[in-house]
């Protein structure tokens, strides 16, 4: 399935019915009267948070959603029929804006989240409405109002926890199937990946969290170079970063510092409020370094980065260093979720450490429980 994190669709909710002026015209009735009914309501444009999907694929080439147009009234007391609504399922993560000004709508971002999109119109009023005991012979009726009608723009913002940040071939990808059940390509030659990649970190019976993989960058991304930076947007939605960097690139003229350097500076670009989010440096490919060396280089390395935040070093191909790692990234969320937890209200009456709290009635005190 090809990945699609963008798209512009035009969506036009049902025009509502409009209303009937009639009368009724039986034999041997003298007192006929009014009898247009009410026209139908248009059907309304939903959207819905869909956990099974991860693509906007599906508005890749369909861009037009309406829905029905409500029934008209009809004589003989009839109203008309309100129009079907549509529902248009999108993955968790989902923004939603006007094409034309830019305003986000919408963000869906619970599973099952279901959203208005487009109001169907009200149907007309038939001219049995307006009967009354001053106007028994009404002959107005009035139009179905139109339904609304939208040019959006659907952008996916994956839900993650951490992200995987740095160079192609970096081994960002070895790295998530190396710790969850992705199993994204990989290969010896840059930018591999091509689209984000999700996977699930078990760290225990019920420890969990997600990290996304997302495609390499390089210095002048922010200009086009590569793949441009459109896919960290996808980052911009998690709790920590994981900046990783290869420690033994295979070209001696490259230096891993200046890399590091240039991701840090088309984060900035990018988004300012991203470039400030928790970073972690990872150095990776530890395997490629000799063991008398390993330390030395790791300490050069951070002092010319200059670099103040938690340091590791692992290697994704033999997996060394990677269980502590997760380990400590899940304790970091652990604590960021238990400290952004609202605290927990307790009734005074109730509450044992409290010297003048309301000691709890036993059975034999309390009055329901008397004979």
């Amino acid at each position: 399935m090809k990945f699609v994190d963008e798209a512009t669709i035009d969506v036009a909710a049902g025009d509502g019915g409009n209303g009937c002026a009639s009368f009724r015209h039986e034999k041997f009735k003298e007192f006929g009267g009014p009898d247009g009914g009410d026209g139908g309501r248009g059907g309304h444009v939903w959207a819905i948070a869909d956990e099974n999907l991860n693509t906007l694929v599906d508005y890749r080439y369909t861009r037009r959603f309406e829905a029905q147009r409500g029934e008209h009234g009809k004589g003989s007391d009839m109203f008309g029929a309100k129009g079907e609504d549509i529902v248009l399922r999108m993955p968790v993560g989902t923004v939603i804006s006007d094409a034309e000004t830019g305003e986000v709508l919408f963000e869906l971002l619970q599973p099952g989240q279901k959203v208005l999109l487009a109001k169907g119109g009200d149907g007309g009023f038939g001219n049995l409405h307006f009967k009354s005991s001053t106007n028994r012979a009404p002959r107005q009726k009035t139009l179905g109002r139109p339904g609304e009608r939208r040019s959006l723009k659907l952008e996916l913002k994956v839900l993650a926890d951490v992200g995987l940040l740095g160079m192609p071939n970096a081994g960002k990808s070895t790295l998530i199937a190396a710790v969850s059940n992705a199993r994204p390509k990989i290969a010896d030659y840059p930018f591999t990946t091509l689209h984000p990649n999700l996977g699930v970190v078990r760290v225990g019976p019920e420890k969990s969290f997600v990290i996304a993989d997302v495609p390499g960058l390089i210095e002048g991304a922010a200009e086009g170079a590569g793949l441009g930076h459109q896919f960290l947007r996808h980052l911009q939605r998690t709790r920590l970063l994981l900046h990783m960097v290869d420690l033994a690139p295979f070209d001696d003229t490259v230096d891993p510092v200046a890399q590091a350097r240039a991701i840090v500076a088309e984060l900035k670009k990018y988004d300012p409020q991203l470039a400030a989010k928790p970073r972690w440096l990872v150095l990776n490919k530890l395997d490629m370094v000799p063991p008398e060396e390993r330390e030395a280089r790791v300490r050069d390395f951070v002092r010319r980065l200059r670099f103040r935040g938690p340091v590791f070093t692992i290697s994704a191909l033999t997996r060394e260093g990677c269980e502590h790692l997760m380990l400590k990234v899940y304790e970091y969320l652990a604590a960021q979720r238990e400290a952004q937890a609202p605290p927990v209200e307790v009734d005074p009456r109730f509450d044992a450490h409290r010297q003048d709290a309301e000691p709890t009635p036993a059975h034999g005190d309390d009055p329901r429980f008397r004979a």
